[in-house]
């Protein structure tokens, strides 16, 4: 097993694996002299039992609070990104590329590939859904995955090796704006003997337009009071490869070793163009730009398990990462000033992991175990004014953070009662962070201990009707890009003889953040209806300390400007707190309201409602929310399958009101509504062969924002995106 701890790994993480894999290979060397005993003859023969279990059901058995969503949901609507189905699934928002959950803004949901964290910046619009099995989402941390979902994680599980030969295809083609769009999955597997093979590979490609309008009330470029009005037409396109190759095999009737790979990569360009018109004074405004650029992002990991006894399981597993990306962005800014800049990315982390399972007797399951990680990640910019070095001290100089991170835990599922059960755990995580660049060389150390406990109680043997409940601790670590130390001035104001606004600040890290530390309660109660169907309602609540929030403030001096300028730096703020309503609906029409609709109609209902409410201490209200927390969202869904053949029609709405936060306590940001109408048709042509059309998007509203700091210093915005059209076939060959 030696060959699966990194070597590159820091030296105290060497030391915590060698120990820890040491342990667990005398655990076992003890557990198997002592089947040499009186009972070493008599080995039980295993049996395995295969059946294909519904999501409602997995979600039913599973000992903590989760949704499960697998393939049925994953191609209702014909997606070509995970980012689209995220963004329909109940209580789930996206923001950009990042799902939150419980209207909590980024970072608050931990995203996880396969069970491990997903790395930062993971491109969830260029995953295809015919790699992802299923789809997880938890309302709580577990002791035995990482600690950091203060709101709750969504796990996508890739496709699995499979059981059986399997050549699926499919091809889809989409128009959003000026010529179509073509996509591709194609997923091998097979089995021979003891090894089994998934080989999904899928190439995509995305165009589109938005176009926006702003007005600005801002101080311009000479001190005095400025107003202007822009529109923008904004072009992008892209394309790119995802490879999920999945190798299993069973080396005996106890030992299993896997190895996953995930490759992705990819270019993009895009080019915006604004029609300025200055209605007074010398405001300062975006000018046309034309950006490119590309990424690439490879994984692999080595599982091995070994159920080595009837109550025992031991699983170690290591694996590498790394990505690298890339842009160049050239853009004309205030007045004529061209402004080019150029950058390079690069990330790569090692990881190494295990656990030991033992049933200790028939109510008792205990799992011991580690998670270990170091990740590092280099920065390096070039940038141009009017062809001459822009920021000499500072461009063309690399920065880069370190995050070293190690976690140990103890975990217990107690079967207390044939209807009460428990599972109780303890994570131990320190974090240390290191920060260089620009003769700067800063680190922190911190450590989170995290109780946890799970709790649910079956009202009848079936477990029909449930309550569950949760108290845990969890954390929220700053971005590693958040803690590098380099100053990124306001384009708007390149001139850094000259001062800027406080709704155009300068941008720097702070290397001395903490992690937001979460005390948590969830209790939901669910039930399941006898045709499949559900109902939950849940509420939850969060204690949040040590809040991080941008801050900007006006600095007199600084190391790169000669002027006074507006900084925005994230530091940690302030103490908060969270509260939550949750409802959930789904299930037959017929069963769910029977004096409207006959049993045997074949239409499927589903809807959720979610309401939200938060404070940040040091901010007077109104509207001192959490950031991105809005009020309240919902969704409603329905198909319906025709009698006339066999298609299946349905529809999907997500909406979420207009609400106010309160940044600081002279600045405010009002977000618009938002709104996302979806609908699908899809027709099973033959056994093997199905079609879908689907329209995205339907309706499309603007997002609208306005940030303001006092009465004078004001910025509206508003994008419109455009509907979108596709159409796929799938066959199974």
């Amino acid at each position: 097993m030696q060959f699966l701890i990194p070597f590159a790994l820091p030296r105290r993480i060497c030391w915590w694996t060698l120990f820890i894999s040491s342990w667990s290979l005398t655990v076992q060397a003890q557990e198997t002299g002592a089947e040499a005993g009186p009972s070493a003859g008599a080995k039980l023969e295993r049996v395995e039992i295969t059946a294909r279990q519904t999501d409602t059901e997995l979600r039913r058995r599973a000992s903590t609070a989760k949704q499960v969503y697998g393939r049925e949901e994953l191609d209702k609507f014909g997606d070509t990104n995970v980012a689209d189905v995220l963004q329909r699934l109940p209580g789930v928002t996206m923001q950009g590329n990042s799902p939150r959950l419980r209207g909590l803004g980024a970072g608050y949901t931990l995203l996880m590939i396969n069970g491990d964290p997903a790395p930062p910046g993971f491109a969830l619009d260029q995953l295809d859904p015919s790699q992802v099995e299923r789809i997880e989402v938890s309302k709580g941390p577990s002791a035995s995955q990482s600690a950091q979902a203060v709101a709750g994680s969504i796990n996508i599980i890739l496709k699995e090796a499979p059981k059986r030969s399997q050549r699926d295809l499919r091809l889809s083609t989409a128009y959003r704006f000026e010529k179509p769009t073509v996509s591709g999955s194609f997923t091998f597997g097979e089995k021979w003997g003891d090894m089994s093979l998934a080989l999904p590979i899928s190439t995509f490609q995305w165009r589109g337009q938005i176009n926006s309008e702003s007005a600005r009330q801002v101080t311009g470029t000479d001190g005095n009071p400025a107003s202007a009005t822009q529109h923008g037409d904004n072009r992008y396109q892209g394309q790119g490869l995802n490879i999920a190759p999945l190798l299993t095999w069973r080396l005996s009737e106890d030992e299993t070793l896997t190895w996953q790979s995930f490759v992705q990569s990819g270019a993009w360009n895009s080019t915006t163009h604004y029609d300025n018109r200055i209605l007074s004074g010398s405001p300062a405004l975006e000018g046309d730009s034309s950006n490119q650029g590309g990424w690439e992002f490879a994984r692999t990991r080595l599982q091995w398990v070994n159920n080595f006894s009837a109550d025992a399981r031991i699983e170690i597993k290591g694996g590498i990462q790394a990505s690298h990306g890339r842009f160049d962005n050239q853009s004309t800014g205030a007045g004529t000033q061209q402004q080019r800049t150029l950058g390079d990315n690069r990330e790569a982390s090692l990881t190494q992991a295990g656990n030991y399972t033992r049933l200790l007797n028939e109510a008792h399951s205990v799992a011991l175990g580690w998670d270990l990680e170091w990740r590092e990640r280099q920065e390096q910019r070039d940038a141009t004014l009017q062809g001459a070095v822009w920021l000499a001290g500072l461009n063309g100089q690399a920065f880069a953070a370190q995050v070293q991170k190690t976690a140990v835990f103890v975990q217990d599922e107690w079967q207390i009662t044939p209807q009460w059960f428990a599972t109780l755990g303890v994570r131990n995580e320190t974090i240390d962070t290191r920060s260089q660049g620009s003769s700067l060389d800063l680190s922190n150390n911190s450590t989170v201990f995290a109780p946890m406990l799970h709790v649910s109680y079956k009202f009848d043997a079936a477990g029909k009707d449930l309550v569950r409940a949760s108290l845990t601790r969890s954390y929220k670590a700053p971005d590693i890009s958040t803690l590098l130390a380099r100053p990124a001035p306001n384009s708007l104001f390149a001139d850094l003889s000259q001062a800027n606004t406080v709704l155009a600040p300068d941008n720097i890290g702070n290397p001395a953040l903490r992690p937001e530390l979460a005390t948590g309660l969830d209790i939901a109660y669910e039930k399941y209806l006898s045709q499949g169907g559900l109902f939950s309602v849940g509420i939850f609540y969060r204690q949040i300390n040590d809040l991080v929030r941008s801050v900007t403030s006006q600095q007199q001096t600084t190391d790169y400007a000669t002027a006074p300028r507006w900084v925005s730096q994230a530091v940690n703020f302030s103490s908060g707190r969270a509260a939550g309503l949750e409802l959930e609906l789904k299930g037959r029409a017929g069963e769910l309201l029977p004096a409207l609709f006959d049993a045997k109609l074949p239409l499927n209902l589903r809807g959720a409602l979610n309401y939200y409410r938060s404070e940040v201490d040091s901010l007077p209200g109104p509207d001192n929310r959490l950031d991105g927390q809005q009020p309240w969202s919902g969704t409603w869904g329905m198909d319906y399958r025709l009698g006339i053949a066999p298609i299946t029609v349905g529809a999907n709405l997500a909406f979420t009101p207009d609400y106010v936060t309160r940044q600081s306590l002279t600045q405010t940001l009002d977000q618009g509504r938002s709104r996302s109408i979806d609908m699908f048709a899809r027709w099973i042509y033959a056994e093997n062969v199905s079609m879908r059309l689907a329209l995205s998007n339907i309706a499309p509203l603007a997002n609208e924002s306005l940030t303001s700091s006092g009465a004078n210093q004001q910025v509206y915005s508003a994008r419109l995106s455009r509907t979108g059209i596709n159409f796929s076939v799938e066959m199974k060959l």
